[in-house]
């Protein structure tokens, strides 16, 4: 049995030659890495709009509190209640915040007159951030908001992205705003 070589050069020539599978082959390569930019845009956008929802919350807070001459329990439930209202509609599991009055003595150094603080640390540095600040008798309001993110894609790459935001500004009413009981 002889071998037909035109027959098959012309066969092998044609199997090299077609591009039937071509585009099958290009989008089996390229999907993988085009699904990671896609989850990883998706996860991106998302820390951004937290990012930004994090320094309204704390401006929030901030604003509401020193619309106020005294606090009391149930007034800084609600300002807390408000500042969470930033999220929506993300979840606030990973949501803490750090409410404090402060008032400057003779020396200048910020004494803390109340503090309100729920699922986080103090933030004590933000406060000690304040010596020298304003003259005695006058008074600052801290608010320090802290979200962490957990990504729903790039989790398996990397962690938790935590933002904190610290808001500082004045009572609008008085120098201080002050604790009631």
């Amino acid at each position: 049995m002889m071998m037909d070589w035109f027959y098959i050069s012309h066969k092998a020539r044609q199997w090299w030659e077609d591009e039937s599978g071509v585009a099958v082959m290009e989008a089996a390569i390229l999907f993988p890495p085009m699904l990671t930019l896609l989850m990883g845009t998706f996860d991106m956008g998302n820390a951004i709009v937290l990012s930004e929802k994090t320094i309204t919350s704390s401006q929030v807070a901030a604003d509401l509190v020193a619309r106020n001459r005294t606090m009391d329990s149930a007034s800084i439930t609600d300002i807390i209640s408000g500042a969470k209202l930033a999220f929506e509609p993300y979840a606030l599991s990973g949501y803490g915040i750090d409410v404090v009055s402060v008032r400057f003595d003779a020396s200048q150094n910020p004494e803390v007159l109340w503090r309100e603080t729920q699922d986080m640390e103090p933030n004590t540095e933000a406060v000690a951030s304040l010596a020298g600040f304003a003259e005695e008798g006058e008074g600052m309001i801290v608010v320090t908001v802290k979200y962490t993110y957990a990504p729903q894609f790039a989790k398996f790459f990397m962690g938790d992205i935590d933002f904190t935001e610290v808001a500082f500004t004045r009572g609008r009413r008085s120098a201080t705003v002050t604790w009631e009981e």
